[in-house]
């Protein structure tokens, strides 16, 4: 009987802990499938990773070049994975959004990075009662005060890639 009561204590918290997640709000369960797609790629968690997310998700990154479906950016993310180190975004600020019938969310966030503040954003949906993200849109942000020079710094390269995109229309 001794034993057993450690067991029957670990399963009665166990219980709780699983009951207050699905009683949780929305919001709370959003923010952790973010929180914990954004943990898994700093512990080089790949799997933890792509299991956050939709089969038919798409990341937009921050190159203009980088639209890329799920299949796509596994291939793109796994050397990354591979070495142990991915990238590491902290939250700095984030906001969540829902439609009326609770089972799509939207969010915004501030991110601090490699590239120093970046900004996410993104859509998940509900799928089989839990969080995945469908879309998400990572962008570098440039002060108002800087954007003439960030211009000159990428004008040959984009220059380029516009007339290339423009001829495929």
């Amino acid at each position: 009987m001794k034993k057993l009561i450690p067991v029957l204590i670990f399963m009665t918290l166990l219980s709780c802990k699983s009951n207050q997640l699905e009683n949780s709000s929305p919001e709370i369960n959003v923010n952790a499938t973010i929180t914990a797609w954004h943990k898994a790629a700093a512990e080089a968690n790949y799997d933890a990773y792509f299991n956050l997310m939709t089969d038919d998700a798409i990341f937009i990154g921050t190159d203009a070049n980088e639209n890329w479906n799920k299949k796509a950016f596994q291939i793109y993310a796994k050397p990354h994975f591979d070495k142990g180190k991915a990238w590491n975004f902290t939250t700095l600020e984030r906001h969540v959004y829902f439609d009326k019938t609770m089972q799509t969310a939207w969010f915004d966030e501030l991110l601090n990075t490699q590239m120093k503040i970046c900004r996410g954003s993104g859509i998940l949906i509900k799928e089989n009662e839990q969080w995945k993200i469908k879309h998400y849109v990572l962008s570098m942000t440039v002060p108002n005060e800087n954007s003439a020079d960030v211009i000159k710094t990428k004008m040959g390269i984009e220059d380029a890639l516009i007339k290339k995109l423009q001829i495929k229309k």
